[in-house]
């Protein structure tokens, strides 16, 4: 029976996990402060003029921010070209066309053809980041579409300075420009500020910086896809597009801002309080290809005052996160079990600066792992051990008391004897289960660090295994995999299980080896890791505790407990005990 409880808890926990990591994501919970869209109209004319879907027509004026501006230009350049600005982490590239962010890329991240990971999307119809958008759409054209005269950065690379770049437009019409941009020679954190005026009369546009973020070569990692993030109030909210179908703009007060995907994230941090608005663009696959199409978000950001705006585009790094701001690294989604993930993680990467190989670390980090826990799963086996062993006593007083009703106060006696033969022979029901249980978030947190570090994407093993982060392309380690779970489960004591069960539990390992399939190889590699070491644990705890010994049913000359159980009637009332007399 209690063997029963545990496969029923341990199936509806792998249930809802699996369902919750496949399928689920959590809606956005009320944000105080924040202004909702007063109308389904307005929230998808929001969403539009915030970024300008694929399906949905250019933004009035910013479209339109190839043409160049009607009026004369006072002070501008006259060709237009491009100002490289190299960092120690990153390659930024700007156009003095509308003074805009034309690539922003990571060097120390690389993307599947092993170049620098680019953050920016090249889309048609969709604005570059710092595209401004005025209320005019004639103000909006000449701010996007002007040549910016350019000052500092004499040098396209950047060693030990910050880099400060400003951008200045003038024309007849009276419209004055200055975008101001500060780099930190060793930061994915920079600084962006706007005067705009008008007739000299200041304005304030709205900063928009188009789709993002995920590169066409993720798609292969199954990472997911990019979504909304708002940080208020000490708790991260992650907008999906259908969460933006609902509300698409938000008012407040915001610790950081922005989108991010599994690895990366582009986001206005430790900002004055603005409005933030978010919109869904779907990028189709090219023509012949078989993919599937990129869902993207875009967003842009209304500042209610003219301070500069930091913003942070780069790697969702647990440890640079930390080392800018203990709640910026909470953007880095581990799930329910962070509290364990964290440590893990830490310990994942020391033990890889020793071994030089993270496919080598997770096997050595599951041995620890499995070190610290074998008090408690050779507890476990042992309990069921036992458990096993008194099946037969179990049964026969099941047996004798099986025709009772539930309602029956006589039916109160099989638990009595129940506790009476557990207390006999030592057995605790609940040992067998707590200790397993015990060691489930462990597994589920190993399963959430190793599907979302960053440190993994790209990372080899060995032979086949190029990508720690990507699925076993031969599917080898899933089905080793699944070998080892059968033969875990074979090995495990079978205690009290009817053979429906017995064949549900068998069905397990291909539920999960079909599961895997897809998973990235990292996290394949150390449920078999793990699976090959509970199995070592299996056999060294077998021979410890020496073959099972099983206790004889109910009879005449039985223990104590087994005369108990006969004076009760052989399952019968004590009146029709009375009435057979």
């Amino acid at each position: 029976m209690e063997r029963r409880v545990l496969l029923a808890i341990f199936l509806a926990f792998i249930v809802l996990y699996t369902w919750q990591a496949l399928f689920v994501k959590p809606a956005p919970k009320p944000i105080a402060g924040t202004t909702a869209s007063s109308s389904a109209p307005a929230v998808a004319a929001s969403a539009a003029s915030a970024a300008g879907g694929m399906s949905q027509p250019e933004t009035p004026g910013v479209g339109a921010a190839s043409s160049a501006p009607l009026a004369a230009a006072l002070v501008a350049d006259t060709v237009e070209h491009d100002v490289r600005v190299e960092t120690r982490d990153v390659i930024a590239v700007f156009t003095n066309k509308g003074a805009r962010l034309k690539s922003w890329r990571l060097k120390r991240y690389l993307d599947q053809q092993k170049q620098p990971q680019e953050l920016i999307e090249h889309l048609p119809s969709q604005p570059l980041p710092f595209t401004l958008r005025a209320a005019n759409d004639t103000t909006t054209a000449t701010l996007n579409g002007g040549l910016y005269t350019v000052t500092g950065v004499p040098a396209s690379t950047v060693d030990s300075a910050p880099a400060d770049l400003r951008f200045e437009y003038r024309d007849s019409a009276g419209i004055h420009a200055i975008k101001e941009f500060h780099l930190e020679p060793s930061s994915y954190i920079f600084s962006f500020r706007a005067t705009v005026t008008e007739n000299d009369t200041p304005i304030m546009p709205a900063i928009l910086w188009g789709p993002g973020i995920g590169d066409i070569t993720e798609i292969s990692r199954g990472v997911k896809k990019a979504e909304g993030i708002l940080f208020q109030g000490g708790k991260v909210v992650r907008l999906a597009p259908k969460d933006i179908a609902k509300q698409a703009s938000y008012d407040g007060d915001f610790h950081y801002t922005g989108v991010d995907d599994n690895y990366f994230m582009v986001a206005a941090v430790f900002p004055e309080p603005l409005k933030v608005s978010f919109a869904p663009v779907s990028v189709p696959p090219p023509d012949g290809s078989k993919d599937a199409a990129r869902d993207l978000t875009a967003f842009s950001l209304e500042p209610h005052t003219g301070a500069p705006l930091k913003f942070f585009a780069g790697p969702k790094d647990f440890d640079v996160l930390s080392a800018i701001d203990r709640d910026l690294a909470r953007a880095i989604d581990f799930g329910m079990f962070t509290v364990i993930v964290v440590p893990l993680l830490r310990s994942l990467k020391w033990v890889n600066s020793y071994v030089g190989n993270y496919g080598w670390a997770i096997i050595l980090l599951t041995f620890f792992i499995n070190v610290i826990l074998f008090p408690l799963r050779h507890k476990s086996v042992v309990s069921m051990r036992k458990m096993q062993e008194i099946q037969p006593q179990v049964k026969a007083i099941q047996e004798r008391y099986k025709n009772l009703k539930a309602t029956d106060p006589d039916k109160q006696k099989m638990n009595t004897e129940m506790m009476a033969l557990y207390k006999e022979k030592g057995v605790n029901p609940a040992s067998g289960c707590v200790p397993m249980l015990l060691t489930m978030p462990f597994i589920f947190a190993f399963y959430a660090l190793l599907s979302t570090a960053i440190e993994l994407r790209g990372a080899p093993f060995i032979l086949w295994i190029h990508d720690l982060s990507a699925h076993d392309p031969y599917f080898v380690t899933p089905v080793l995999m699944g070998v080892s779970q059968v033969w875990q489960q074979r090995l495990a004591p079978a205690a009290g299980m009817d053979p429906i069960q017995q064949k549900m539990t068998m069905l397990m390992p291909i539920f999960f080896t079909f599961l895997f399939l897809w998973y990235p190889s990292g996290v394949a590699l150390y449920w078999l890791i793990n699976n090959v070491f509970a199995i070592g644990q299996q056999y060294a705890t077998n021979y410890m505790i020496g073959p099972p010994k099983i206790a004889a049913a109910a009879g005449a000359g039985g223990s104590a407990s087994e005369r108990r159980m006969k004076r009760v009637g052989g399952g019968k009332t004590d009146a029709a005990a009375r009435e057979n007399q």
